[in-house]
């Protein structure tokens, strides 16, 4: 869908110190983030904390996400499990709540074939009539969905898209070919965001636009427009973040960021903690010199 492009951002979700929900700092977030230019919100991703959330506190999330926008920006609900079952009621969850899109990670932990995988996909987007974003991220799943697979997902009409985050640039462009007939490829590699937009791309599902959004937003801009000079110089400027807010597991810094920011308070989900202070001087000059920080 033409309303899912450009600077997507993998919202945190904000807690307070003992672990529960924030959504006093929430509605700052999508304020903040609405001034700023993000042009689609996905909430409880990866970088949400889906996997620390129960069932009802992560359909709470969406349904509260979706509320503060008012319809401002398209908001994409992460509604991925290991449990197909599990997938299709969070799904049905955030469609009934009255988000744009779904976003669905491969199912983790219990590692399905590749028939699995087209099965599992196929039977949510049966039940389930809303567009759904696939998302593929080995690194964090120990299941890597193959460009064949896909390609026999991409012709079912509910299926609009795959988040890409393999990090192999070989693969993605051997899903562009295979299958952006059918589908949108957004990238999840804030690195290589832009030369992956201006290799046509639809947009980038970032953690860095939590942020800089306005920057993230306009990086993304002007490569849709293939303006490389101007993508690449935002790229280099905000590079130092691509790597910095990877110190750890995402999101402990870039909740670190955002707390340093004045935006959250220090709350994180066990098994996550909060950052380890040796990294304080790292993500401080990361700020600094990607001009979101004067100190």
């Amino acid at each position: 869908m033409n309303i899912f492009k450009g600077s997507m951002v993998a919202i945190v979700t904000p807690m307070n110190e003992d672990g529960t929900l924030d959504f006093a700092s929430l509605k700052n977030l999508i304020e903040f983030h609405i001034q700023n230019q993000t042009d689609v919100i996905i909430s409880v991703g990866t970088t949400g904390e889906s996997a620390t959330l129960d069932f009802d506190e992560h359909s709470q999330v969406i349904k509260k996400t979706i509320e503060l926008v008012k319809g401002r920006i398209p908001v994409i609900a992460g509604t991925g499990a290991n449990s197909t079952l599990e997938a299709i009621e969070l799904t049905k969850s955030a469609k009934s709540n009255g988000a744009d899109g779904c976003l669905l990670v491969t199912p983790y932990y219990n590692k399905p074939t590749q028939e699995g995988l087209y099965q599992h996909y196929t039977k949510i987007a049966d039940e389930v009539d809303i567009p759904q974003i696939l998302y593929n991220v080995p690194g964090r799943t120990s299941v890597d969905m193959q460009p064949e697979t896909v390609l026999r997902l991409s012709t079912h009409k509910n299926i609009v898209g795959i988040k890409e985050a393999s990090g192999n640039k070989e693969r993605s462009n051997n899903l562009m070919k295979l299958c952006s007939a059918n589908m949108k490829i957004f990238t999840g590699d804030d690195k290589t965001s832009a030369s992956d937009i201006i290799d046509g791309f639809s947009g980038n599902i970032s953690v860095t636009a939590n942020i800089a959004p306005s920057d993230m937003h306009q990086m993304c801009k002007f490569a849709s427009e293939g303006n490389i000079e101007m993508a690449n110089k935002l790229n280099d400027k905000l590079d130092i973040l691509h790597d910095s807010l990877f110190c750890e597991s995402n999101p402990i810094p870039v909740k670190w960021c955002l707390h340093k920011m004045g935006l959250i308070k220090k709350g994180i989900r066990l098994p996550l903690t909060w950052m380890d202070s040796k990294y304080d001087e790292l993500l401080n000059q990361a700020l600094i010199k990607a001009g979101v920080s004067d100190e």
